[in-house]
């Protein structure tokens, strides 16, 4: 009998260690960016942690476009920036193992060519219509239309000597010696020279009170 039980735990754990391999390999996204959320990023480079110059306080934002909680945070982001009246500086991370995120990126910079406001709706349009959206065919066809309803003529090369590339690239890099282990990744920052300059946004049901924190330290 005890080596019966014995057996049926060897057997209990290996379902459960088969079971949990089996959910990463059906999500990548949990196997190659699995990042606890009450778990803060290591920061190994905070130089990007600041404010634009003449800004006391703002949110600095690591997204990428395909990625659904990146989706489910942007409409809480904008609201925290309709109240509070701060940048919101926005980084380009596109995980690799996504279809369409990182062309999603070069074409929220070609919208930003024709004005920066003009390319944050369109990421912010992109974030809404994310779920309809499963191919590179999908965002061309999303991205004509948004273009077309601005009465711009969307080309059929975005980027034809790679320089919207490289800035989306540019960022990329930017992140990795940050530390960033998962999208979105979101901070506070304060144009303090000392104590806490920074503070990452884990839970985002915070984010206005961080903000109110941070406001009220930089008096």
């Amino acid at each position: 009998m005890a080596r019966l039980a014995r057996l049926s735990l060897s057997c209990l754990r290996f379902g459960l260690i088969l079971s949990a391999a089996l959910v990463l390999l059906a999500d990548p996204a949990a196997a190659q960016f699995s990042t606890p959320q009450s778990k803060t990023t290591i920061v190994h480079n905070a130089k990007a942690l600041r404010p634009p110059p003449g800004a006391k306080v703002a949110i600095v934002e690591f997204e990428d476009l395909e990625c659904p909680d990146c989706a489910r945070a942007n409409p809480v982001i904008k609201e925290a920036i309709d109240k509070y009246h701060i940048p919101w500086v926005r980084h380009d991370f596109p995980l690799p193992f996504h279809t369409w995120s990182f062309q999603g990126a070069v074409d929220a910079r070609w919208f930003d060519t024709k004005s920066k406001h003009l390319g944050d709706e369109f990421r912010d349009a992109l974030f809404a219509a994310q779920s309809t959206i499963q191919s590179q065919d999908d965002l061309n066809t999303f991205a004509h239309k948004f273009a077309a309803d601005h009465k711009l003529a969307f080309p059929f090369v975005v980027d034809p000597q790679g320089r919207l590339a490289q800035l989306v690239k540019t960022d990329a890099d930017l992140g990795q010696s940050v530390g960033i282990q998962h999208t979105p990744t979101i901070w506070v920052v304060t144009n303090r020279t000392s104590g806490v300059p920074f503070v990452e946004v884990v839970d985002r049901s915070k984010l206005f009170e961080l903000i109110d924190q941070a406001q009220a330290a930089t008096k």
